[in-house]
């Protein structure tokens, strides 16, 4: 009985202080598979420990999903996706977790201009708690900066967040990286702020066609990248007219 007691100690105690779980281990009997994707593994590891736990209890599948929803487990855990399934014959639970890339960092504010809170937005276009950023760098699943959004309350509440996630998703990574701030007003006008060259350049998107104009706003920063001539300011708003101004003199 002691030997049986110091091996599952053994096995449980690596977990517990790293919450570094492999992808395939044995305990009580049950199989696990584990897949973590893209997600931190410390909080994936984690996570795992608790839904381990809890299907143990009775080995039901409903159990370990109903603890998910009702202590939103997903939330806690920075997921964007999830899927756990068991075979009996075989008796090995799969747990499948999939994360988000997170894509800014967002400043909410409310309608009085005071800032309410801040989060992360994922590609999924959901808000996640800041501390994901973090968990992201310390593994190095993110190895650049993230840009700042800022967002009012009402905004967030809309469609704007969908259709920024999308917009910030289908930039080419350079011109990506390049990013210092995100604007949106409340009358859903786009603004960035670039840092080219050392300088920083307003981008005015306007409140339309946002993906026909980054295409020409993608063609513009590479050719003033060339030319090592940096401008203050793009203004795009009107898709047919656009406006570069220069602050310095030729």
């Amino acid at each position: 009985m002691l030997r049986i007691i110091l091996v599952s100690f053994l096995i449980l105690h690596p977990f517990a202080s790293q919450a570094n779980v492999p992808d395939s281990f044995t305990q009580k009997n049950i199989n696990y598979r584990t897949y973590f994707g893209e997600c931190p593994s410390k909080s994936s590891g984690m996570l795992t420990l608790i839904l381990m736990k809890e299907f143990e209890k009775s080995k039901s599948l409903k159990d370990v999903k109903e603890k998910i929803i009702q202590e939103k487990l997903d939330e806690k855990y920075f997921l964007s996706d999830y899927r756990i399934s068991y075979n009996p014959v075989i008796k090995t639970l799969k747990v499948h977790l999939e994360c988000p890339e997170p894509l800014a960092k967002v400043q909410v504010y409310k309608p009085n201009g005071e800032e309410h809170y801040s989060a992360i937005l994922g590609d999924n276009a959901k808000m996640y708690e800041p501390q994901y950023e973090n968990l992201m760098k310390a593994e190095k699943r993110l190895t650049h900066h993230l840009p700042l959004l800022a967002i009012s309350m009402d905004q967030l509440e809309g469609s704007a967040p969908i259709d920024l996630a999308q917009f910030i998703k289908k930039m080419e990574v350079d011109l990506r990286s390049q990013i210092s701030e995100i604007i949106i007003s409340k009358n859903n006008e786009l603004t960035i702020i670039f840092a080219l060259g050392g300088k920083a350049t307003s981008v005015f998107m306007g409140t339309d066609l946002w993906d026909e104009k980054l295409s020409k706003l993608t063609k513009i920063v590479g050719y003033v990248g060339k030319n090592k001539r940096f401008p203050s300011s793009i203004n795009l708003v009107n898709s047919k007219k656009v406006v570069v101004k220069f602050s310095d003199k030729i």
